[in-house]
């Protein structure tokens, strides 16, 4: 939930888009009215919070309950894994630019 709601006209945040982005890192919502009609609602993306060790390892432990006993890797996990690392390709971004 923002920290505080901002309303504005469409021609305020064409003005000055800029200072209404550094508003909405700062927490703001901001409510951007045509004739005092809501027309779009800027506010800060939600962030995606990966899974920490301990919750992984605690779903780990937790399956291993549930199977009755403790999953093993393949012997040559870490070889397939390897393989698998070396042989990525770097990302053509030129399309963005």
């Amino acid at each position: 939930m923002a920290s505080h709601v901002i309303h504005m006209s469409e021609d305020e945040a064409a003005g000055d888009f800029r200072s209404l982005l550094a508003r909405v890192r700062q927490g703001a919502e901001v409510v951007i009215e045509h004739d005092a009609q809501a027309v779009a609602v800027v506010r800060p993306a939600e962030r995606e919070r990966g899974r920490l060790l301990s919750e992984s390892l605690a779903l780990a432990e937790a399956h291993a309950k549930e199977l009755g006993f403790e999953p093993v890797m393949d012997s040559d996990f870490d070889s397939v894994l390897k393989d698998i690392i070396d042989s990525r390709k770097p990302c053509d971004l030129s399309a963005w630019e």
